[in-house]
């Protein structure tokens, strides 16, 4: 048996192609699951897993319907599971008290997984596999990338907490003083048993790029300053 022949077996939805179907879904699925559980995302290695085999299972039901002979369009299930996934992917999406946006990278994650099942379960077998190492490329070299380009740009947000109201007026002129342009500000107060206690998200722009982990640090050493965060 030629090699063509052998893929061409492994295509078709008999026993041999839906059992290589479904390994691996669940091996594309885990590995892209192992990278967000390794950063203890919620949506870890079993979800991504049983969404990429949950997507194989779809495209197979829809090419059984369709080889039985049915009047029915075999993609149609598959592009239920796409818009689908949207609720689940909003699940993983939250706002955070300090205006930050967390859970993208993992919603991006699912419907990609998602997708890459709706191949597997459709026999491309090689879009699948060079799918799932365009993710972890993006995942593991491109967030490097990100975080080198965006630890040293010229503008960035920061979440401050201090002691007082007046202290945030002591802050922005000591940033200015520093050549540091405050341009945006929310300020928060809230009184605790302990006293009061503030808080700010600031937007600042350098006229030069700087390191942002140097500003963090000597804004930790102002006086009155709890706690300090890039957002």
């Amino acid at each position: 048996m030629t090699f063509n022949e052998i893929m061409e077996m492994l295509r078709d939805i008999g026993a041999p192609g839906v059992a290589l179907r479904f390994a691996l879904a669940l091996l594309c699925g885990g590995i892209i699951g192992l990278e967000r559980e390794s950063k203890r995302r919620s949506a870890g290695f079993r979800t991504h897993t049983l969404v990429c085999i949950g997507a194989t299972l779809t495209t197979l039901v829809g090419l059984y319907l369709y080889k039985s002979g049915l009047s029915t369009d075999p993609t149609r299930l598959g592009a239920q599971v796409i818009s689908g996934m949207g609720f689940i992917g909003a699940g993983t999406i939250i706002v955070t008290t300090r205006r930050q946006v967390k859970g993208l990278t993992t919603a991006a994650g699912l419907w990609t997984s998602a997708i890459i099942g709706l191949a597997i379960g459709a026999g491309y077998y090689e879009a699948a596999l060079i799918g799932v190492a365009i993710v972890l490329l993006a995942a593991l070299v491109l967030s490097k990338l990100e975080y080198f380009i965006m630890s040293s740009a010229k503008r960035m947000n920061i979440y401050v907490e201090f002691d007082s109201a007046g202290m945030l007026d002591r802050l922005v002129e000591r940033l200015e003083g520093k050549g540091i342009r405050v341009i945006d500000i929310e300020f928060t107060k809230q009184r605790t048993v302990s006293g009061e206690r503030c808080s700010a998200v600031l937007t600042l722009i350098f006229k030069k790029r700087q390191k942002h982990e140097n500003i963090l640090s000597e804004m930790t050493q102002f006086d009155g300053v709890y706690s300090v965060e890039e957002l």
